[in-house]
């Protein structure tokens, strides 16, 4: 289980995010339903620890994530606006980098996530940096797929993919829940995706 507890972020004279808290358990998506430049991804990014709030803890399993730093990203995975590829290397190359600075993983595996995602048609020696914007994405949630993290932090997973694309992170979601794992997702606007019911919600009043 995540919580977030009274969590108060400034950037600049700014104060972004104002007393946030709430808790996802296991099986459940929390959308994050904020406006543009509400500190969305500044969210994300301080449940990630990429950035430090000045008051409020962040606790996975009951446990201040600040003691148990290594253990909680070994259960965390990020996806943020841009799919973090090395744009050299082909897809398998990218997930066969990625994957194994974590867990192994065989071809096999990596094969069976790409033709998922929708890729398999592609030239396997065609690299990452020629891929269009909707094609990068799907690269990272086969990626996902296979990162075998309990809570995945997603800021805005459908954006520059086209409505089949959209279907390839609604059918990754539905397993990763039926995993028992858990996501926070940031968007600007409601996630409608086939077989998706966003069963809780945290509106803007929640940051204020």
């Amino acid at each position: 289980m995540l919580e977030v507890k009274q969590l108060h972020l400034w950037r600049g004279d700014r104060h972004l995010l104002k007393g946030v808290g709430f808790a996802l358990h296991s099986g459940q998506a929390l959308q994050l339903l904020w406006p543009n430049g509400t500190g969305k991804t500044s969210l994300l990014r301080c449940i990630a620890g990429f950035l430090y709030a000045e008051e409020g803890q962040v606790l996975w399993d009951g446990s201040p994530v600040a003691r148990t730093r290594d253990a909680f990203n070994c259960q965390l995975a990020y996806l943020g606006h841009e799919p973090a590829l090395k744009g050299d290397l082909t897809a398998i190359e990218n997930l066969r980098y990625s994957l194994g600075l974590r867990h192994k993983v065989n071809e096999a595996q990596m094969q069976a996530a790409l033709q998922t995602a929708g890729l398999a048609h592609l030239d396997p020696q065609q690299p990452v940096r020629s891929f269009s914007a909707g094609q990068r994405k799907r690269v990272a949630l086969a990626r996902l797929s296979l990162w075998r993290a309990r809570l995945w932090l997603l800021d805005e997973p459908a954006a520059n993919l086209d409505a089949a694309g959209q279907a390839v992170l609604g059918a990754t979601l539905v397993q990763h829940f039926a995993n028992g794992g858990s996501a926070l997702i940031a968007t600007h606007q409601p996630l409608e995706l086939p077989g998706i019911d966003a069963r809780r919600w945290l509106s803007p009043e929640a940051a204020s």
